[in-house]
């Protein structure tokens, strides 16, 4: 009786976050996933002016029909550990297998009806599956998605020509046990195969980087800075500058954030690893 309250309870619930709301939102759309909104001004009319949106995609850890696992760890989790982001943030839930790009779509389609988004400032975000899912989400609505941040993922889609029309950072660690290197490394020569000068790429294979180390990026605000750069009215939609990943700013990720109680995050888990420069490839490298 006690799991059916909670779940009954999970499907209306509405959480103050700092000074935006955040809200679940089970079986609210059509062909889609359920999902976590947060809002980042409190104002039911959204009476303000348009507000860039940001769709974090979680690995398969997290899959499954508990919504609040979600807050496990990534953008929902930083947000309430204190990150400012001023932006809405999609974080919907996988229930298992390959994330579906069109799912995904109908939930920014949702959120773009019922709210004042910025459509030249979507942007996308994922880790593992979740990487794989920001690559076949990019590669599918290039037109639409602002720029794009894969970690330790790959893709599944056939054509994955339409990645060179966004400006997008993949980073893979070279000791990645769980997904290998080698599925960024597709992905890459994919890109390079439909256009050699690859200009909107930032590639980082960083040395000694597992699979859980990456999960620091989602804390990060210069991963919400470097996102929020871009737009669609960008000229030629150049690619902004990257942080060094190797250069030690994710050991960096949670001093300024606060603990909320709850288990601990992939990233705060892994173990530690000495690391050296990363190998960065981007449109001045070939």
């Amino acid at each position: 009786m006690k799991k059916i309250i909670s779940s009954l309870l999970l499907l209306c619930v509405a959480i103050s976050v700092s000074a935006g709301r955040l809200t679940s939102h089970a079986e609210k759309v059509l062909n889609a996933y359920n999902f976590w909104l947060y809002t980042p001004e409190d104002n039911p009319a959204d009476e303000v002016e348009p507000k860039p949106l940001i769709v974090f995609l979680h690995g398969a850890s997290l899959c499954g029909n508990n919504l609040d696992k979600v807050r496990r760890y990534g953008t929902i989790d930083a947000i309430e550990k204190g990150r400012k982001i001023d932006a809405y943030v999609i974080a919907p839930q996988n229930p298992g297998g390959s994330w579906n790009p069109r799912k995904i779509m109908n939930i920014i389609d949702w959120v773009g009806d019922n709210h004042n988004i910025d459509y030249d400032r979507i942007y996308v975000m994922g880790m593992s599956l979740g990487g794989y899912g920001t690559i076949d989400m990019v590669a599918t609505y290039p037109d639409q998605i602002a720029a794009a941040m894969a970690l330790c993922g790959g893709g599944t889609v056939s054509d994955l020509s339409g990645l060179n029309e966004v400006p997008l950072w993949i980073v893979h660690g070279t000791a990645d046990r769980a997904v290998s290197i080698g599925q960024s490394d597709r992905v890459v020569s994919a890109m390079r195969k439909a256009d050699d000068a690859t200009p909107r790429l930032v590639y980082d294979r960083v040395p000694g980087m597992n699979h859980s180390q990456p999960a620091r990026f989602f804390y990060l605000q210069e991963s919400y800075d470097w996102l929020m750069s871009h737009s669609l009215k960008d000229n030629g939609r150049e690619v902004r500058e990257t942080f060094d990943p190797a250069g030690g700013i994710l050991k960096t990720a949670y001093k300024d954030l606060k603990s909320t109680g709850r288990r601990k995050t992939a990233a705060s888990k892994s173990r530690k690893s000495g690391r050296t420069s990363s190998t960065r490839k981007s449109k001045s490298n070939s």
